[in-house]
């Protein structure tokens, strides 16, 4: 309740009537004895009397002041707050602690993946390129091998193209037959990527042509492969032999 002010123009006054007390002397006089005496009834005035003079104060409310509010735990609408440093308490914190880590864990996974994945990727193209390597190496030690074969084929029919027209069949049968040989190891070696280097007609380039002879002439512009003598071989960019060529010179 709250404290008395000086200021009682806003309080509301109740009063307490003791009308037990009236209605029960009320009735006694109205049931009991027509020859209640005098005495009596002073006396039941008297009491009277006496218990409004005892009575207490009316209690008086401030209408300024704000009601009170039931707490929630006396009318069971509301739950009581957990107490501090209870059960509850203590198993949110250990499930947060639990939260943080498995998201520190989760976080140092990624990243470990991440890496594996950038290894493996740069692995696969070490691989990768180690295998072409390999590859081209491997086929430059058999062409380097065959190349000499190619060779002497070539000029085996360069010589005997020139008696051809005076030998019998049977040897032109057999010329017929290295040709086919020849073109057959061509046609292997540039499925394997070795390609012949182009020489006639081009500008001399002492990256993939090796001059041998000269010669002065007018039919070609200076510093252009006249004749192939020796033919040469990439393999890609790889130079597995360079030509040896003849080279026109100025007058």
């Amino acid at each position: 309740m709250a404290p008395e002010k000086n200021d009682r123009s806003n309080r509301i006054p109740i009063s307490f009537l003791d009308a037990d007390v009236e209605t029960s002397s009320g009735a006694a006089s109205e049931s009991g004895d027509s020859d209640v005496s005098d005495d009596d009834q002073e006396l039941t005035n008297h009491m009277a009397t006496d218990n409004e003079a005892t009575a207490p104060e009316p209690e008086s409310f401030d209408a300024e002041d704000s009601p009170l509010q039931p707490s929630p735990q006396a009318d069971g609408s509301g739950e009581a707050a957990p107490r501090a440093g209870g059960p509850e308490v203590a198993e949110l914190i250990a499930t947060r602690a639990e939260l943080k880590r498995l998201e520190s864990e989760v976080k140092e996974l990624r990243d470990s993946l991440a890496r594996r994945q950038a290894d493996f990727e740069n692995y696969r193209k070490r691989m990768e390129s180690k295998r072409a390597e390999t590859h081209n190496r491997v086929v430059a030690d058999i062409a380097a091998k065959l190349l000499p074969v190619l060779d002497n084929l070539k000029r085996a029919l360069e010589t005997e193209a020139s008696v051809e027209a005076s030998e019998s069949d049977e040897f032109r049968h057999f010329l017929s037959g290295v040709d086919l040989i020849y073109k057959q190891l061509s046609g292997v070696l540039e499925a394997l990527g070795v390609k012949p280097v182009a020489a006639i007609g081009e500008p001399f380039d002492p990256r993939l042509h090796e001059a041998v002879v000269t010669e002065e002439t007018d039919e070609y512009e200076p510093d252009t492969v006249m004749q192939e003598i020796v033919r040469g071989y990439r393999l890609g960019d790889k130079l597995l032999r360079p030509a040896l060529v003849k080279v026109a010179v100025k007058k």
